[in-house]
């Protein structure tokens, strides 16, 4: 759901008990799950074990929050008497699966993009993070599920709705209004659907994180401790 008022935007799980703790959106009862909440979701199902790097549920728990919905495996993020709807609130595999294409199509037009211009995650000076969902990414999470490099956290900004404020700059400035003009001239269009390693990256990066564990050191790393 839309960030509005119950909609879950935080999520940890317990590791032992599977059990989660959860804020929402003014701190109404829960109603749904929005995106923020998605992504801490995922990288804490991962961490927990309850599902595994290629984002399918273990089959070996037993659990009274893993249950069937359907003919497919799903998490029970909130029990029906907790909720004003009177229906668990429920994570399921195809949930998985579709925000794990997702993640992958976003990291992978990363990769792609560098490729083009010759250059490699560490040559990013910063990493801007814009709209009104970015602005409440948990960064680590984020790198946890392979959505954002793993790349020193202080190379990451959040600049919130940044097209209404360019907008704003545009209709305000001729100054920046002839920016904007110079750098679309200067753009170069990288049509994906063509190009012939984004498909590559995209299968690559269909794991959590990725099928290369040495791009995210520090997921690894907190792996070993935990």
């Amino acid at each position: 759901m839309r960030a509005e008022a119950g909609a879950i935007e935080k999520v940890s799980i317990d590791p032992q008990t599977f059990a989660p703790t959860l804020s929402t959106v003014d701190d109404a009862p829960p109603r749904g799950i929005c995106g923020s909440g998605m992504i801490d979701l995922i990288a804490e199902l991962l961490n927990a074990g309850i599902v595994d790097r290629s984002g399918s549920f273990a089959g070996d728990r037993e659990h009274p929050r893993i249950v069937r919905t359907g003919d497919e495996a799903a998490y029970v993020l909130v029990f029906a008497d907790q909720t004003p709807m009177g229906e668990d609130i429920v994570f399921t595999a195809s949930d998985l699966k579709n925000l794990i294409y997702s993640k992958g199509a976003v990291y992978a037009g990363f990769t792609t993009l560098l490729g083009e211009a010759g250059m490699d995650f560490s040559l990013v000076e910063r990493v801007i993070i814009t709209g009104g969902f970015g602005q409440y990414l948990n960064i680590d999470k984020a790198v946890a599920i392979g959505l954002l490099p793993d790349i020193e956290r202080g190379k990451f900004a959040y600049m919130g709705n940044s097209s209404i404020k360019g907008a704003y700059m545009a209709l305000l400035s001729n100054d920046y209004r002839q920016e904007a003009r110079d750098i679309c001239n200067r753009m170069t269009y990288v049509d994906f659907s063509s190009n012939p390693h984004y498909m590559e990256e995209f299968t690559s990066a269909c794991f959590l994180p990725h099928t290369n564990l040495n791009a995210f050191p520090s997921v690894t790393e907190a792996k070993k401790a935990s």
